[in-house]
């Protein structure tokens, strides 16, 4: 290793750091980035991951946990020796990340937007060694959402993430961005990130669409009761949490999956 060269990167949050090329023990702090890696074949020179990595499921179950996306095993990260660790700036937590950035180099990626995910792959894709693979899958991403339809006119929703409180999506997320390049208006976006939502705010917000999310809570067909309570004229449906905020590779399946919901609620809506 101490006979290649140095290579500078600067990451999505402003942070400078000098690699020897190319990193063989990789640290992913972020379940949606590890999906990447595996896809991009560095699946031998990832060493560690977080709990919620669950994709691919195979592969991972393989590899150490070094915690949760919150709560850093420091001790474990120490004896697995990483020569590269990559995080999140929402999905991980900015105490454990300064930690880190003490002793290793850490590359972080800050995500907003789809123009945001596809720069965090390409930039994954120069800091391993597999731009080539990066980016014919940013291209078919790309592709993909060029397939995406949308509602026409657009529809009032409202997307929930958690129960006991309520959580809503507000602006500022990809899940938010996602919202509207499927054309809902976004009931709650005049909240930043993910506010709590009381049953009386939700019911004068009057959504016409509840989205609720497979995760990070595990919504399921027994909640939609709740809901039709507080908005009886609303429809409501079950989402799959993973297209619409892994902003890594999973981002190839999305496009697909937001045409097939698009169709139900139009139908269902009959708009």
């Amino acid at each position: 290793m101490s006979n290649l060269p140095k290579v500078d990167f600067t990451d999505q949050m402003g942070h400078q750091l000098t690699l020897p090329y190319l990193p063989q023990r990789i640290i992913s702090l972020v379940p949606s980035q590890t999906e990447l890696l595996f896809e991009l074949g560095l699946g031998d020179r990832i060493v560690g991951v977080t709990k919620f990595c669950i994709h691919p499921k195979k592969q991972t179950k393989q590899k150490v946990k070094i915690g949760g996306t919150k709560n850093f095993h420091f001790d474990k990260i120490e004896q697995l020796q990483p020569d590269l660790i990559i995080g999140n700036k929402e999905e991980n937590y900015k105490e454990g990340i300064e930690a880190l950035q003490a002793k290793y180099k850490v590359w972080m990626s800050d995500i907003y937007t789809l123009k945001d995910a596809y720069e965090m792959m390409e930039q994954v894709g120069r800091l391993t060694g597999t731009s080539p693979k990066a980016q014919q899958l940013i291209q078919s991403i790309k592709s993909g959402f060029d397939t995406l339809q949308t509602a026409n006119p657009p529809i009032r929703a409202a997307y929930f993430i958690w129960r006991d409180p309520y959580m809503a999506v507000g602006s500022h997320n990809i899940i938010d961005h996602l919202l509207a390049r499927c054309g809902f208006t976004n009931a709650f976006s005049d909240l930043q990130r993910y506010p709590e939502i009381s049953p009386e705010q939700l019911a004068a917000a009057n959504p016409k669409l509840i989205l609720l999310s497979s995760e990070p809570y595990p919504f399921k067909e027994k909640h939609i009761a709740e809901f039709q309570e507080i908005c009886p004229d609303a429809l409501i449906k079950i989402v799959d949490g993973e297209m619409f905020s892994w902003y890594g590779s999973r981002l190839q399946y999305a496009p697909a999956y937001l045409n097939d919901l698009l169709t139900e609620i139009k139908a269902e809506l009959k708009v």
